[in-house]
């Protein structure tokens, strides 16, 4: 097979998968709280992680890598997955799925402020409304209006969802600028990152399993949104002819991932939910075309 078409079909396979997450969230958390499914899910996705790293061959790296390139990896596995999946499930369970998962994929916007205000990068018109259109998104979501929605939203959930784009936005800076292997990389973050998460939920909160249920659900996350299908995209995009052909096939995820909440969720889609998506990917795709001319 080609290295294209098994491209696609590495990113395709990774883009349906993801599509699937949030509705895998809301029904764990019917079984149990946010904190031990951030517990259960990390360490699923760690040993996840190990196996795929000795399939691979990549066990000697690991064992290879020196000081400051671990140090990096326990830093960046407290961001994620500790900070930033304790954060991203408490918004889940303070929000409906449809109204969460919007919010997660603002991260590329929030990274550019962060660039802007850290970085002191000076930041294009094009970008500008990009960021317009984006919050636009936001606004529509976060304050329901009239015939368009049901019920009240949480704002605090709102204010989280953001907050783990801010933190996946970070988390990507750093991962972007080290040049450890993905899979290495990866592992060792969730191995730390876990062993920091379980400490704190014991400590704070303790675990409560809810059932069977409960465990093969929190595995699912485990696997599928923490572990494997991030190894299916990191190949996707290192055997593509070029990032762009790959990368812009995630611009699919959240509207197939709305479609399965209504199926599998049994939420009923407000239209402030979808005028609300579209406006949040249109800023989106705006700030990417914006990205390709300032580095073209």
């Amino acid at each position: 097979m080609e290295k294209q078409k098994k491209a696609y079909i590495l990113g395709i396979a990774a883009v349906l998968i993801w599509s699937t997450v949030a509705s895998a969230f809301k029904v764990t958390l019917g079984y149990m709280d946010p904190w031990t499914m951030v517990v259960l899910a990390s360490i699923v996705s760690t040993a996840t992680l190990f196996l795929i790293l000795i399939i691979q061959g990549k066990f000697p790296m690991l064992l290879s890598l020196g000081r400051k390139r671990t140090l990096k990896a326990m830093i960046g596995g407290a961001l994620n997955p500790f900070l930033y999946y304790i954060v991203l499930f408490w918004t889940y369970d303070l929000l409906k799925a449809q109204e969460a998962q919007p919010l997660n994929y603002t991260w590329p916007i929030i990274l550019t402020i962060l660039s802007m205000i850290f970085l002191k990068q000076r930041i294009r018109k094009l970008s500008i409304i990009a960021i317009l259109i984006s919050f636009a998104g936001i606004v529509v979501i976060s304050f329901r209006v009239g015939l368009f929605s049901t019920g009240e939203i949480s704002h605090s959930g709102v204010a989280l969802g953001l907050f783990s784009a801010v933190i996946w936005a970070v988390y990507w800076t750093i991962s972007l600028k080290d040049r450890t292997d993905g899979t290495v990389k990866l592992f060792l973050n969730f191995l730390f990152g876990t062993i920091l998460v379980t400490v704190f939920v014991l400590g704070t909160n303790g675990i409560r399993v809810g059932g069977v249920e409960g465990l093969v659900s929190a595995a699912y996350v485990g696997v599928f949104e923490m572990g494997l299908t991030f190894i299916l995209w990191l190949k996707a995009l290192e055997i593509s002819e070029s990032t762009s052909k790959i990368s812009n096939l995630i611009y699919l995820s959240p509207f197939v991932s709305l479609f399965l909440i209504a199926i599998v969720v049994g939420e009923a889609i407000m239209l402030t939910t979808v005028i609300g998506l579209i406006l949040i990917m249109a800023g989106v795709v705006l700030q990417r075309v914006d990205d390709k001319r300032k580095f073209s």
